[in-house]
């Protein structure tokens, strides 16, 4: 069953027993995936490194060319 599937089946069940309406599947990733950023950044500080930006990984990882494999594997 999915998670589109699961909901409308709880929906239709609150509906039915007057309890209120669940949350809609996918609503609150973006709140957990900040939560957990914000961890990081915490548990860096905690252990002494630098808690960059998020974006600052991804600038790295681009910008690191050699790190990348050629294709054929090289």
């Amino acid at each position: 069953m999915t998670a589109t599937e699961q909901y409308l089946l709880d929906t239709y069940r609150a509906s039915q027993q007057g309890a209120p309406m669940p949350p809609p599947p996918g609503r609150d990733d973006v709140a957990v995936l900040r939560a957990a950023r914000t961890y990081e950044q915490f548990r860096a500080v905690i252990d002494g490194r630098a808690a960059r930006h998020p974006w600052w990984a991804a600038l790295c990882r681009l910008a690191a060319p050699h790190r990348r494999h050629a294709p054929g594997g090289m």
